[in-house]
């Protein structure tokens, strides 16, 4: 079982940054791709990002993509999500994944732990 925790969501405006960070419980998951996701009021949870289990593989979605990086650092088994030049639309609470298998996947039925979620409010 993999628990996992965010933190870092806040208040911040239209053109800034902000980092999340995902804290996990074990170990067992620097051998899991890793995925962050949204989900915006009245909308469908969508992918944001992922990284397969040692983070040389990153994929994005195309709403993010030039503007959030995705990372790890397995010695202390944590996930981050570097948010630059946020805009108003990226407002959402974002939730950490972990998957059985190594690979990067961009389809939420393909994750099997996931955390609370942190909200993310951008201001224009």
């Amino acid at each position: 079982q993999v628990q996992l925790v965010e933190s870092g969501g806040g208040l911040v405006q239209a053109g800034g940054s902000l980092r999340l960070s995902c804290a996990a419980s074990t170990p067992i998951v620097n051998n899991c791709g890793v995925g962050w996701f949204r989900q915006a009021p009245g909308k469908e949870r969508e992918f944001v990002a992922a990284a397969n289990w040692n983070g040389a593989t990153t994929i994005y979605a195309d709403s993010v993509k030039g503007r959030f990086t995705i990372s790890r650092d397995n010695a202390k088994t944590t996930i981050y999500l570097q948010m630059d030049n946020v805009e108003p639309e990226d407002s959402a609470i974002y939730y950490c994944a972990a998957r059985g298998g190594p690979l990067a996947k961009a389809n939420d039925v393909d994750y099997d732990f996931w955390g609370q979620g942190t909200q993310v409010t951008v201001s224009s």
